[in-house]
Formats: structure tokens, C-alpha cells, sequence
């Protein structure tokens, strides 16, 4: 019996929550009569693009019949679940109504493999051509490239969306094969490799031929399974920088792992906690922004992170001997390796100490978090954290004042 399109949407939508490549805002406030808008739950959730504006998107499987037996996955083949496909019309058809109503901005589609990694793809392709070409939606769209798919389809997919994603899912080839033996993990660096090549290879012909159509204008982003196999924080900080190295990624996302099948084989866990995660995407911050390597955050000593302080403090309290840092005198990169001191305070700082000397009073306007910093600068000289060369004192003051920061947040 067929499904009507809404009872489709409703599983479909569920079926996708796992994927944080963008995170469902998973909002179930009733609507009210005359009121502005829709807090529709099934599938809309929230991205940011490039300039920071939030984007709703329509967030959804094409379809969760699946011919991998993934074992962390809700969506296997062998878990008797409630199964539906959506065509590329009725995918089509909700993508345009929702953006007519002002529920969605664009559309995020994945979906599970069915017949061939090749058929998923073209029928994936045809939802999006049938948006640009035939709808002429300017939306933004957002979409899974199914690893081993053929490096024909790979470009063509580029050329109609604006962002897509090789889920990599765990670290350790060796966990991959174990979790699941139907992927291969050189089909997904095979293909991930082939949107990188095809990205460079389009920035080429943009520079020769201004009217060059865009591939992939948002870039490629992944995701790993945080928790599910055993790996260590460092085994996975240092895949990710290996994945930003090679393939120019615009995101690695971090999903901690979540119980939803029985192996025997899974990790012995209820649940990855949800502060690995936590440090997991701080440490991509300094990864990505701070200029840090891997193995000066993590190492086979200390392979995991602390639970209690975040990555850049610990790696400060670590390094205790090359603090305090001087102002007026540390370089942009030394700056950034100060608690409390952030890419545009650091920036900040660089540009006013041209015009004269930098003095306390001066550095909450340009963004410094003092209680943080005091214990890792001296001002023009001047030194306000602890008399006594003490780290491990100071270890015990930043985490007490984390606790206070993450109560803080719960409260909102």
C-alpha cells in the first residue's frame, strides 16, 4: 500500500536525524491561530552559510530502504523498521511547497542505498536538476554523494547543488571494516578525492571562463561516529587534520554515538558523552583557525581529551614554561595561544600596538577575556594572576569557571 507523501515525510525525516551535518531544530511548539509562521517538526532543521546567515532547510532521506548492514545505523537492512521512499516528484514538490509557505530556505537530502551507489545517485540528481531547471529554484541545496558512485555522476551532482558530503563515519579503516563491511574505505576517499579534483579543476576554468558554471560553490563537508568503534580523540583529531590537509574540506562534523542498534561488536557504551563531542569540535576550532597541529593538542600519551578544560588551556598549562606571554611584544601566532585571547582580539591587539603601548585597561575593548588571560599575560610588565608559578592551582580555577559558564548555559 502507498504511503501518503505526509506519513513519507514523518519517517523519512526521523530517519535522517543522525546525520549532523546539519542539526535538526527539532522544535515542537504548537502553532497558533493568525499566528506568523510554522514551527513544522518533520525535517526542518538549521545550517549556516558563508556570510552567517541561519538557513532553514528541509532536511530529509529520499529514502531509508538501505542495502548496507551498517551496525551502528537505525537504518540497516536488517532492523525491521518502518520503510518509505519519496520520488524525485514528491521531493520536488514539498522542497518548492515549503519555500513557497517561508518554512525552508533550501533542502538537505541523503538517502539510504538502493539497487546500485550509481541509481541513488541519479535519482538524487534528478531531484536537483528538477529544481534548478525546471522550478528555477536559487535555494540553497545540500546533498550526499554515496561513496563509490562514478566519478561522472560526482560532477554532474556538482554542478546543481550548492554543498556535498563523503560521511567518512569512522575513523579507523579497521572499524569500518567491522562496523560496516559494506563500505570500503577507499571508495570514500576515492571519492572525495574526485569532488576535491573537480573543485580545483572549476576554480581553473573560473579564472579563464567567467561564465564557467560553479561546482559545489559551499565546498565538501564529513562526518564522523564519535564513540561507536573504541578510537581514541587523537586518532580522530588527527584524521581530521589529515582530511583538511588533503581534500580542503569546509567542515568535519562530530556525531557522538547514539545506542540505536544491538552488536555484540559496538562499543561495550550506553552513549558517546556529549562533552567528548564538545571538545572534539573545539579542538577542530584550533585546528582550523588557531593553527595548531594535531599532536601539540593530543598524543599517543595523552591520547583523550580532558573532560573538564577545554583543549587550549589544557595545551597551555601543558606548555607552562612559555608563559606569561608579553603583550606588547607576542607575535599573532603566540597570541593565539592564549586562554581568553581570540582570532579577532589577537588581531586587534596586532593592529593597536602600532599606534602606541597596550596597557590593562585597554584589553576588554579589544575583546580580551581577562579573567581568563591574567594568568597567561603580563601587560606592559604588569602581571595580575598568581604569585606562585602554580598550573595546576590555575588548572582548578579555569575549570571551576567552566562549570559556572556551562551551568550558565543550561539555564537558557
Amino acid at each position: 500500500m502507498n504511503k501518503p507523501v505526509e506519513d513519507k515525510l514523518r519517517i523519512l525525516s526521523a530517519a535522517a536525524k543522525y546525520d549532523v551535518s546539519c542539526s535538526s531544530s527539532g522544535s515542537k511548539r504548537a502553532n497558533k491561530n493568525n499566528g506568523l509562521g510554522n514551527a513544522a517538526f518533520s525535517g526542518i532543521c538549521h545550517s549556516w552559510s558563508a556570510d552567517g546567515r541561519c538557513v532553514s532547510l528541509l532536511k530529509i532521506l529520499m529514502t531509508n530502504h538501505c542495502m548496507y548492514d551498517c551496525k551502528y545505523c537505525v537504518n540497516r537492512r536488517s532492523n525491521d523498521i518502518e520503510r518509505a521512499i519519496l520520488t524525485p516528484e514528491e521531493i520536488v514538490k514539498l522542497t518548492v511547497n515549503f519555500y513557497r509557505r517561508n518554512y525552508i530556505e533550501g533542502l538537505f537530502l541523503s538517502s539510504g542505498i538502493i539497487k546500485s551507489a550509481d541509481y541513488t545517485m541519479e535519482q538524487m540528481i534528478i531531484v536537483a536538476k528538477k529544481l534548478r531547471l525546471e522550478e528555477n529554484f536559487n535555494g540553497y541545496i545540500h546533498m550526499k554523494v554515496i561513496p563509490g558512485t562514478s566519478k561522472e555522476l560526482i560532477r554532474e551532482m556538482g554542478l546543481y547543488v550548492d554543498r556535498v558530503s563523503v560521511n567518512i563515519e569512522l575513523a579507523e579503516s579497521k572499524a569500518l571494516k567491522l562496523l560496516a563491511p559494506d563500505k570500503k574505505s577507499i571508495d570514500i576517499s576515492t571519492s572525495m578525492g574526485l569532488v576535491h579534483k573537480n573543485e580545483v579543476e572549476n576554480k581553473e576554468e573560473k579564472k579563464i571562463f567567467k561564465s564557467a558554471p560553479l561546482y559545489i560553490p559551499a565546498g565538501q563537508t564529513t562526518q564522523m561516529i564519535i564513540g561507536a568503534s573504541g578510537e581514541s580523540d587523537y586518532k580522530i583529531l588527527n584524521k581530521s587534520e589529515n582530511l583538511y590537509k588533503n581534500f580542503d574540506l569546509k567542515r568535519v562534523y562530530y556525531s557522538a554515538y547514539v545506542p540505536v542498534n544491538k552488536s555484540g561488536i559496538l562499543a561495550n557504551v550506553d552513549a558517546a558523552p556529549m562533552i567528548r563531542e564538545h571538545r572534539l569540535y573545539q579542538a577542530d576550532w584550533l585546528l582550523r583557525f588557531y593553527k595548531f597541529k594535531a599532536g601539540e593538542i593530543l598524543n599517543e600519551q595523552n591520547p583523550f581529551f580532558d573532560p573538564l578544560l577545554d583543549p587550549k588551556a589544557n595545551w597551555a598549562l601543558r606548555n607552562w614554561y612559555l608563559f606569561p606571554m608579553e603583550i606588547n611584544r607576542a607575535s599573532y601566532k603566540e597570541l593565539l595561544r592564549i586562554p581568553g585571547i581570540g582570532i579577532n582580539s589577537a588581531r586587534r591587539i596586532v593592529m593597536s600596538r602600532k599606534y602606541g603601548i597596550i596597557k590593562y585597561e585597554h584589553l576588554q575593548k579589544l575583546g580580551v577575556v581577562i579573567k581568563r588571560a591574567k594568568y597567561f599575560i603580563t601587560v606592559n610588565g604588569e602581571f595580575l594572576g598568581l604569585k606562585k608559578e602554580n598550573p595546576e592551582l590555575i588548572r582548578n580555577i579555569l575549570i571551576e569557571r567552566e562549570k559556572i559558564g556551562m551551568y550558565q548555559m543550561r539555564l537558557f
